[in-house]
């Protein structure tokens, strides 16, 4: 548990840089559908259904850059073609499969009693 709070407004708040690793909608989509090991660009396409080509470039750029997601080259044997895979850091394994994931669980508990952004008060 971290000690001391977090004042109102405070740029160096532990909440606030949590909250930035989710701040834009498809990173921590991406993060998740990294969780099943290393990937192709295409494959994310592919696997994450209403993201496009160019958001999940600068979604998993934004990731790169915070050091969650590494890119590498992998050769794929049956086309012999080598080309990008990108797969989770140890820092990005550790975000996706603990906090993210139970983000996750949390709001699938919770579903029913979420108030959707269409709702009026």
């Amino acid at each position: 548990m971290i000690e001391g709070s977090c004042q109102t407004f405070v740029s160096d708040c532990q909440v606030r840089a949590a909250a930035e690793l989710i701040s834009h909608a498809w990173d921590p989509v991406v993060l998740s559908a990294l969780r099943l090991g290393p990937t192709r660009r295409k494959e994310l396409l592919m696997r994450i259904a209403g993201v496009s080509d160019k958001v999940l470039t600068q979604a998993l750029q934004r990731l790169q850059a915070r050091g969650l997601v590494v890119r590498g080259s992998s050769a794929d044997l049956a086309s012999g073609r080598a080309g990008a895979v990108y797969q989770l850091s140890t820092l990005g394994k550790s975000f996706a499969n603990g906090p993210l994931a139970q983000l996750a669980q949390w709001a699938a508990d919770n579903q029913d009693d979420l108030v959707g952004p269409s709702a009026t008060p």
